[in-house]
C-alpha cells in the first residue's frame, strides 16, 4: 500500500512516499522555495515564491502519479505562514484546481502532534519522556512527549523561525521581537526545560550536516547525531561573520537554506541556552512521517482545508 504526504513550510517543501506495509521509503525530496519570505513585512506570499513552490508542487505531483498515487490521495498540509498569509487561499484553490492536491493548514497544536508522531517512528528512543524542537520558516515549535504512550503532554508554537529571524535581522529588529517572543512565552519554555533535546526539519538536520563537514546532504549519517549545545554555539561562533555565499562555497549542500541557516543558528543557540540543554540529538523525521503514517488529518487540527 502506498501513500504520501507532502509539508508546504515556510522556507521548504517536503515529499515522503512510502509503501506503508514495509516502509519501504519511495520518495524523499525537499526543496527550498521560500514561500514565506518577507511574511511579516507584506502580509501575504510575494508572487515569485508562489510561482517557486507551485512548480515544486508540480513536481511532486508528477512524481508521485509516477509510482502510482494519484494528486487526491496525497495528504498535503501546510503550517505558520500559511496560516498568517491572506493570499494563502486563493495561492492553494489554484493548486487545487489545477494540480489536484487538497490542502490542509493545521493549527499549531496539529503541527505538534503530528511532528512528535513522526520522530517516535524512531525505534532507538529509550527515554519514557522526550522534549523536541522543530525550527520551521515561520515558528518553532516544542513538544512535550510521553514516548511510552505516544501522547503529547504539552505543546507550543512560537512566531519565530529561520525566515522570520532573517527578515528581522535585515530591518534591525532582531534583538526586539525575538526577546519579545521569549518573554511572551516564559512560562511556556519554563515547562519544557531538558538536558536532552530531541530536533527536527531542515534548519537543525543542515546544522547536523555542517558540524559533520559535509558538502553533501547525508540524511543517514545526520539522523540519529548526538551533538553538545556548546559545538552548536562554537558553529555559530565560527560562522557569525559568513555571508550566504561563504555558506554557500562551504556547504553547497546548504542551497537557498544558505540565506536563512545564520539565523537558524543563531535562533537555535538561543533557545538551547533558554532550555538548559546539554546535548541535541538530530533526527531526519519530522511532520510528513507523522502524517503519512497517520493517513488522514483530525478535524481537531484543522486550521482550514482548500
Amino acid at each position: 500500500m502506498k501513500r504520501a504526504s507532502i509539508d508546504i513550510g515556510s522556507n521548504s517543501i517536503l515529499l515522503l512516499a512510502a509503501d506503508i506495509t514495509t516502509m519501504e521509503i519511495l520518495l524523499n525530496e525537499s526543496n527550498v522555495t521560500g514561500l514565506g519570505r518577507d511574511l511579516d513585512k507584506n502580509g501575504e506570499f510575494i508572487p515569485d515564491a508562489m510561482e517557486e513552490s507551485y512548480a515544486i508542487l508540480e513536481e511532486y505531483t508528477k512524481k508521485c502519479s509516477a509510482i502510482g498515487i494519484s494528486p487526491t490521495e496525497i495528504i498535503v498540509t501546510a503550517t505558520e505562514a500559511s496560516r498568517v498569509a491572506k493570499n494563502a487561499g486563493s495561492f492553494f484553490e489554484k493548486v487545487k484546481d489545477k494540480l489536484g492536491l487538497s490542502i490542509t493548514i493545521i493549527s499549531g497544536e496539529g503541527e505538534a502532534f503530528y511532528s512528535a508522531q513522526g520522530i517516535l517512528f524512531d525505534k532507538n528512543i529509550e527515554a519514557s519522556e522526550i522534549v523536541i524542537m522543530d525550527i520551521g520558516g515561520a515558528s518553532t515549535e516544542l513538544i512535550k512527549v510521553d514516548a511510552v504512550q505516544k501522547k503529547v503532554l504539552s505543546s507550543f508554537s512560537m512566531p519565530v523561525g529561520a525566515v522570520r529571524l532573517t527578515n528581522w535581522r535585515a530591518d534591525s529588529v532582531m534583538e526586539k521581537k525575538f526577546s519579545d517572543v521569549l518573554k511572551n512565552y516564559d512560562s511556556d519554555m519554563a515547562d519544557v526545560k531538558t538536558k536532552t533535546l530531541y530536533c527536527v526539519a531542515g534548519t537543525m538536520t543542515s546544522v547536523g550536516n555542517m558540524f559533520l563537514g559535509n558538502k553533501t546532504f547525508e540524511e543517514n549519517e545526520v539522523n540519529g547525531l548526538q551533538m553538545s549545545s556548546q559545538k552548536v554555539a562554537e558553529l555559530l561562533e565560527k560562522n557569525s561573520s559568513s555571508s550566504p555565499e561563504d555558506f554557500l562555497e562551504n556547504f553547497p549542500f546548504l542551497g537557498k537554506r544558505s540565506k536563512t541557516i545564520l539565523s537558524g543558528l543563531i535562533l537555535a543557540n538561543r533557545l538551547l541556552s533558554v532550555l538548559g540543554v546539554e546535548k541535541v540529538i538530530i533526527s531526519t523525521y519530522g511532520l510528513r512521517y507523522g502524517t503519512l503514517l497517520s493517513g488522514q488529518i483530525e478535524e481537531n487540527y484543522v486550521w482550514r482545508k482548500f
